[in-house]
């Protein structure tokens, strides 16, 4: 690989990571503020909003100009978003204005890929990129967890400059300097990606234009047979991801009496199970049989439902490594087969932002309902069995409506032959 693809991680890597500490950090910033606890999953919805809004449009911005012009940008608008928490701008509000950096940045990551590097080396460099990035979430917990941790925070902010008074006198503001640091060192990273010499114009500067356009591709998309049941696949996962990440924390707050420290790390536990699954796809599951993975996420929520009892870390660390595993080996051969399909249909561009687009609407609605449940002071264990069969129903409804448009096919081919 040349030097610049190492730039392109390096910058994908801090910014991913910074991305994951600041949501432990937010839901601290809440908790400090004595926010109601319904506030928490919203956060994620919050962030995710712009996916939604924009999704039409930010692929349109990323091709007008250099890709690490439009990473550098994006990163200045997550420390926006940073910063404006770190000046008491409500959390909710700042992290949604991270969110909007984020929504920038995800085309350009990709794109540029394919704008730097052959065909040849693009399905090696995007699972380096994937790979990372779960390495980013995992130490981006971690790290979030480990800033707002008691010992760890006053120690950090017993640091001073001599004859300078940095101002930072709490543990919010303390850990917000760190994350921004990690998002400033993704922003010098994005000064030295190399320019691909590509022209970058516009081609369509016309919104109405833009979203019919888009509206064609999501509608080609899901009438596709393979395209609806992996883009489905897909869809649930990104929702009930998200939604996981609150039911962990506070199921281990309930459950395992640990703090928010200690539950945020349980997430990257759940992640590490996550990145096991992947591997384990990517080598047992070829695309022709990607389709046969799909009975992994009925049994997957399933599993969740063990979670109401348990009520020992020891047993809580193989659990959340099992749903993670299970999570990764059934959603990367479903992914694999969307961007296939995707490709051939309209290509790889619009592709991503109609995956985008409906993986985040996901993330939203869950998230969202997750809230009312939470707001409505419904117990976590009634949370997490209504959640485990609710992905369990999904992925059955996948199943069969799978089965029924594999029957439609063999009739069709069955009626061709007797005209034959």
């Amino acid at each position: 690989m040349p030097l610049g693809f190492y730039i392109i991680m390096a910058a994908q890597f801090f910014s991913a990571l910074a991305d994951n500490a600041l949501l432990i950090v937010a839901i601290a910033a809440l908790r400090e503020m004595q926010a109601p606890a319904a506030y928490e999953p919203l956060l994620k919805t919050f962030f995710t909003v712009s996916y939604v809004a924009l999704a039409a449009f930010v692929g349109a911005f990323a091709d007008s100009m250099a890709k690490w012009r439009v990473m550098f940008i994006s990163n200045g608008i997550k420390i926006l978003g940073c910063a404006m928490m770190y000046w008491d701008v409500h959390p909710l509000v700042a992290y949604a204005v991270v969110g909007l950096g984020a929504a920038a940045y995800s085309p350009a990551k990709y794109g540029i890929l394919t704008e730097y590097l052959p065909h040849r080396l693009l399905v090696v460099a995007n699972g380096w990129i994937e790979g990372l990035t779960v390495g980013a979430i995992i130490l981006g917990v971690v790290v979030g967890g480990m800033l707002i941790q008691p010992d760890v925070a006053h120690r950090l902010l017993g640091w001073d400059l001599p004859l300078i008074d940095t101002g930072v006198d709490t543990v919010s503001e303390m850990a917000l300097c760190f994350v921004a640091g990690f998002y400033l060192l993704a922003a010098l990273f994005n000064l030295r990606v190399p320019d691909t010499g590509v022209d970058h114009r516009t081609l369509h500067k016309n919104p109405w234009y833009l979203l019919r356009e888009f509206n064609h591709c999501l509608m080609l998309l899901w009438r596709d047979r393979l395209g609806q049941v992996s883009l489905a696949v897909t869809t649930l996962f990104w929702g009930a991801g998200a939604t996981l990440q609150f039911i962990v924390i506070s199921w281990a707050e309930t459950a395992l009496q640990l703090d928010l420290s200690k539950s945020s790390m349980l997430q990257g536990v759940v992640a590490i199970g996550v990145a096991l699954g992947a591997v384990g796809a990517a080598r047992m599951i070829t695309l022709r049989k990607s389709v046969r993975v799909i009975p992994l996420g009925i049994a997957m929520g399933g599993i969740v439902l063990i979670m109401n009892f348990v009520q020992h870390t020891w047993l809580a660390v193989p659990l959340l490594v099992l749903i993670g595993a299970l999570s990764g080996f059934f959603v990367v051969p479903m992914n694999a087969l969307l961007q296939h399909r995707g490709h051939i249909l309209m290509g790889a561009g619009h592709s991503i932002a109609v995956q985008n687009f409906n993986e985040n609407l996901s993330i939203l609605a869950m998230t969202g309902l997750y809230f009312l449940m939470i707001r409505a002071q419904w117990s976590i264990y009634l949370v997490i069995t209504l959640f485990g069969l609710f992905v369990s129903a999904a992925m059955w409804l996948v199943k069969r409506r799978h089965e029924a448009n594999q029957r439609l096919r063999d009739d069709v081919i069955h009626l061709d032959d007797g005209k034959h």
